[in-house]
């Protein structure tokens, strides 16, 4: 199975962080899931509330579990929120279904890990992790 190294987490996460600042965000917290859903990376921006690696953690956890980007379990959860309100009972609350969660997909579209962005508008945060990788060379999936 293709992993998701430290070094690559490490540097999404800080590209993340970085477009964040480039285009004004709130203070962010990003991160970084390998396919397991372990965490590899994290870091919150000095102002970024409390619960937001908790939050930043579900939407990256979501969308691994779902095997579906952040946008689209949004979409579902509008559609069907009594299954939604079941799965966050099933995760114990892990799982947060808006965009700002980001599958991380290689070269052969496998998953090898998430993003999950928090702290601005959850639009502009899937902003950021697209952007973050995307620009170390993987493919992201929002869904």
């Amino acid at each position: 199975m293709p992993a998701l190294s430290l070094s690559q987490a490490s540097r999404i996460v800080d590209l993340a962080l970085e477009k964040g600042r480039a285009i004004n965000c709130m203070p962010l917290t990003v991160a970084v899931l390998d396919a397991g859903g372990h965490l590899l990376a994290l870091k919150r921006e000095d102002g970024s509330g409390i619960l937001r690696p908790q939050i930043a953690q579900a939407k990256a956890w979501g969308v691994l579990g779902m095997g579906l980007g952040g946008r689209v379990l949004a979409e579902r959860a509008l559609a069907a929120p009594a299954f939604f309100a079941a799965l966050g009972d099933i995760s114990g609350g892990r799982i947060a279904p808006v965009p700002g969660g980001v599958l991380v997909r290689d070269e052969n579209n496998d998953v090898v890990g998430a993003i999950g962005i928090s702290g601005d508008k959850s639009e502009v945060d899937e902003i950021c992790a697209v952007f973050a990788v995307e620009s170390v060379g993987l493919k992201a999936d929002a869904g």
